[in-house]
């Protein structure tokens, strides 16, 4: 990411250009290539998207036509929250048991190792609509029902509890 993360008043376009400018530098040179043309209304997104995952539980379900930037746009405001990305990636057979597997390891990671993560799904990523029940469950409540085994539930308590 950019460092500590700190709220800066910004009040003028100059200006943000400018830092999100320095920004996809960054993630250009930390992450991936990722070429993006920071127009007045990416801005204003990019800035949307990062209050979003700056909130406690920050979730948002972004609509537009393909090809918009929608992921593109998330994955620099992650980037600059200090947030990891996943997302799943489909292959032939992929179903409901895999990504519970997926989102078991999220969660471990996010909660046992303190990792900020950021779940990103497209609508191409849905082959099965339990998928989307699973998702539901997590922004509702934050969990995910039978995930972990009551065994293991008990193991993660226990190995908290030591720490």
């Amino acid at each position: 990411g950019v460092g500590e993360p700190k709220y800066m008043p910004i009040k003028d376009w100059p200006t943000l250009h400018r830092l999100l400018t320095e920004a996809l530098v960054s993630y250009n040179d930390l992450v991936s290539a990722m070429n993006l043309v920071l127009f007045e209304d990416a801005m204003m997104h990019v800035c949307r998207i990062n209050r979003i995952l700056e909130s406690p539980r920050g979730s948002a379900l972004l609509v537009g036509v393909g090809g918009s930037g929608k992921q593109s746009l998330s994955r620099l405001s992650a980037f600059i929250s200090s947030l990891e990305v996943f997302q799943i990636q489909l292959r032939k057979g992929y179903g409901v048991l895999d990504l519970k597997i997926e989102l078991a390891g999220l969660y471990l990671k996010s909660g046992m190792k303190n990792i900020g993560i950021m779940f990103l799904m497209t609508d191409a990523q849905v082959p099965n609509e339990q998928f989307l029940v699973l998702i539901n469950d997590m922004l509702a409540s934050g969990e995910v029902p039978d995930l972990f085994p009551e065994d293991e539930v008990e193991n993660i308590i226990a190995g908290e509890r030591r720490k």
